[in-house]
């Protein structure tokens, strides 16, 4: 990185929480620490809602999810235009009456406090759990392609979101994350930009997307009912919706932000924006990562796109054969060039078939090498991540954009990483604080008593994902790691509160043992692969209210048979 980088990246950090920590100083009560006041406008709403679900794993894996797979992932989002809908008609309006700084505090007017405890537990823990991701992925990613030191960097990034969201809680993160949204999208549209130009002058961007819908990569819509494919029509509009519901309408992390709305109207005006949005800013970041695929058919790319996978492999006994392969690889992209001139000049099928069976061929020997690495990680004793996915396009970025876009293009990343932080920490302080702090260990406190608890459980929530981050391993793909592990407990927690919304014959008891018993059914599940993760979101949700009405009609029925 050059100095233009550095001091790019640099500055526009220190201006995002230097203005932050300023701008929100001097909270006075709770309310004004978790709601911000109700003073948050529907574009304020809006931008932090997106801010929040869009974390650094979205601008870092999604593009190389569309450069391996294409641009199929989009219909993971599709359930979440009619979630918002549902969310506006029927959460919103139930939480404004009631006047709740948490989503939990509904469940215990509804039902009972040892509802409530239960479902804030399980927030807090899939919660924690994904903040300490959130610090990671970033960080892993950037420390093996820029050689930082990787607990350097993960300690930077959480103690910058800590300083500003303990400083002015909620106003602090929506304010921020304004800020961090105008750098994300500035970055990403100038990086894609920078893609085409990068293109030979006679590829044209509709010529571009005919190069990548020969080779498979603008599929969008699957409508096949295989299980075993994890993004179709299906699974994005029926476990994406039950997903969005659940992570939109039942996750303090995301409920914080329109609770902060001035009135029903600016909260449910947020969300609109965001589910209006949110599908085409996806659509996008895919798109680069299909133009980055694009850019790849006329110049080398590596093998591997983790740097520390390729080293490890080329300094081992595996290294001759690895050589080979990419010599196989560079012979395949001159036949790619020859193929796609022959297919953009006459649209001859024969030349697509071609052109798909060397991509084919080309993926074929990423597999051989993901093997090598494997074996030459496993003869030295190095733990090292073989999925390359989450490196593609931070890899485009070191080495093609010019100086200056570097570390603007880093500072997207990092202004990601600390915006989604930010309300998670921000939701997790809250929610103990309110939910168990207040509500079953402290009551009858001052408000200022509360107000200082608060700041000390983001502190310390701040220091424990920290600390996980610290120890965290790489999944498959960062992206799929996040929304597993909310797919393991969202569906539940759904169907907890779809209970309490629909039907009111349910009773706190049913509900509880209901939510145990699912939760743990739901975890086994994952574990034995019953299903692709979406689905487990629709699995958990009707199971819980399944359990809960059989119970509670078992229970009514014994109580009739003895008056």
């Amino acid at each position: 990185m050059s100095a233009l980088d550095w001091t790019i990246l640099v500055a526009t950090l220190i201006a995002i929480v230097g203005y932050g920590t300023w701008a929100t100083r001097g909270s006075k009560n709770v309310d004004d620490y978790i709601t911000g006041g109700n003073e948050a406008k529907w574009w304020t709403i809006g931008l932090s809602v997106m801010a929040t679900q869009a974390s650094a794993i979205t601008f870092l894996s999604t593009p190389g999810q569309a450069f391996h797979d294409g641009m199929g992932f989009v219909q993971f989002y599709f359930g979440l235009p009619l979630a918002m809908i549902i969310i506006c008609l029927v959460f919103i309006p139930l939480y404004h009456k009631l006047k709740v700084y948490t989503a939990y505090e509904f469940l215990e007017s509804r039902f009972d406090l040892k509802t409530r405890t239960l479902t804030a537990l399980l927030f807090l823990i899939q919660r924690g759990f994904a903040a300490g991701i959130t610090i990671y992925a970033p960080a892993i990613i950037l420390s093996v392609v820029l050689g930082w030191n990787l607990n350097m960097l993960i300690i930077v990034i959480g103690i910058l979101v800590i300083i500003y969201t303990v400083s002015g809680g909620t106003k602090a993160v929506n304010i921020t994350q304004k800020q961090q949204m105008a750098v994300i999208f500035i970055g990403m549209s100038i990086a894609f930009g920078l893609i085409i130009s990068y293109l030979p002058q006679d590829i044209t961007f509709t010529k571009a997307l005919k190069i990548a819908g020969a080779n498979e990569k603008m599929n969008i819509l699957n409508f096949s009912f295989d299980l075993n494919n994890r993004y179709t029509f299906w699974s994005g509009i029926i476990g994406g919706t039950f997903l969005a519901l659940s992570y939109f309408g039942t996750d303090q992390s995301q409920v914080q932000r329109y609770l902060s709305g001035k009135s029903v109207k600016e909260m449910q005006m947020g969300l609109i924006f965001n589910g209006l949005l949110k599908v085409p800013m996806q659509f996008f970041i895919l798109l680069v990562g299909v133009m980055v695929f694009v850019f790849y058919q006329f110049n080398p790319s590596p093998l591997n796109f983790n740097p520390q996978a390729a080293a490890i492999v080329l300094n081992s006994n595996h290294s001759d054969d690895y050589k080979a392969i990419e010599t196989d690889n560079h012979n395949i992209l001159k036949l790619k060039k020859e193929a796609i001139t022959t297919y953009l000049s006459t649209n001859d099928t024969a030349a697509a078939s071609t052109l798909k069976n060397l991509e084919n061929q080309e993926k074929a020997n990423r597999g051989k090498a993901r093997v090598l690495i494997k074996k030459a990680a496993e003869e030295t004793g190095i733990e090292v991540e073989t999925n390359d996915k989450d490196y593609v396009f931070i890899h485009f970025i070191i080495n093609n954009l010019p100086r200056g876009l570097i570390g603007l293009l880093l500072a997207v990343i990092l202004c990601a990483a600390m915006s989604s932080t930010s309300s998670e920490l921000n939701a997790l302080a809250s929610t103990s604080a309110m939910d168990l702090y207040k509500r079953s260990m402290a009551p009858n406190k001052s408000e200022t008593h509360y107000l200082n608890a608060t700041k000390w459980l983001t502190l310390a929530w701040g220091l424990l994902a920290i600390g996980i981050a610290c120890l965290a391993y790489l999944a498959d793909n960062l992206i799929q790691l996040v929304n597993i592990i909310g797919s393991i407990f969202y569906g539940n927690v759904l169907g907890i509160f779809l209970l309490a919304f629909f039907f009111k014959s349910v009773k706190a008891n049913a509900v509880f043992i209901a939510a145990i018993i699912t939760q743990m059914i739901v975890i086994a599940g994952w574990w034995q692969d019953w299903m692709p993760f979406l689905w487990l979101n629709v699995f958990g949700c009707l199971l819980v209210m399944g359990i809960a009405l059989i119970i509670q009609l078992s229970l009514s029925t014994h109580e009739r048979s003895n008056t």
